[in-house]
């Protein structure tokens, strides 16, 4: 069971999402917020595995909120989800460097909500494809003037094909483009990114991407 708290200043917006999340048996919402403010008094109460968090909202906004979340409960135990409707690069970078796990549009499907939840809680990251193009266009429209040598050595301890797979994955394909690039199955597509992630010690996908740019590692 995945304890799930919403946050988003729109009644209706909540309430959108609590019918969309009534139909998995697994997703149980203990809490509905509208100020982001609120986020952190409530965790300090109330057990939660992850959290449905808006980018506009009064008092502060998502990114402040988890990066308020992030000084108390780390990522392995509160998982946070940035759903927006804004898909702007610089939000998308400024959501995963406060710790966000995710970043997901308002105007995913309901199947891909719940699916970018499961990936998530299963230790994951969900970027939407609108948000995967902003953070690999600022990046690679902006890359960095000095390549951090110290995550580039992290990528020393690679295979060939994990550090293939890697370069693939900054340039936005997905485990099924990969796949059919290679020539090897989605399966094995995803046991080398998760390979890579333990090694280079990336939480999830999207930091895996952020730290392939920043140690000069794209297509």
């Amino acid at each position: 069971m995945t304890r799930i708290l919403i946050v988003d200043d729109q009644d209706e917006i909540r309430a959108g999402i609590k019918a969309v999340l009534r139909v998995d048996p697994d997703l149980v919402v203990v809490g509905d917020l509208s100020d982001g403010l609120q986020v952190v008094p409530f965790l300090r109460d109330h057990p939660v595995d992850l959290v449905l968090m808006d980018i506009r909202m009064p008092g502060i906004d998502g990114v402040e909120a988890t990066r308020r979340i992030r000084a108390e409960h780390p990522p392995e135990h509160v998982r946070v989800v940035v759903l927006t409707t804004f898909d702007q690069d610089d939000i998308v970078l400024a959501a995963l460097r406060a710790g966000a796990n995710g970043f997901l549009s308002k105007t995913v499907s309901p199947a891909e909500l719940v699916a970018g939840i499961t990936e998530v809680v299963r230790g994951g990251g969900a970027l939407s494809a609108a948000a995967t193009a902003a953070l690999i266009g600022h990046m690679t429209d902006s890359p960095p003037p000095v390549i951090d040598r110290e995550l580039l050595r992290r990528f020393d301890a690679l295979t060939p094909r994990e550090r293939d797979v890697v370069v693939l994955v900054a340039g936005g394909l997905s485990n099924d483009e990969i796949a059919a690039q290679m020539s090897v199955s989605p399966f094995t597509v995803k046991t080398h990114a998760v390979r890579a992630m333990t090694k280079v010690d990336a939480r999830d996908r999207a930091q895996l991407v952020s730290f392939a740019f920043r140690a000069g590692l794209y297509p």
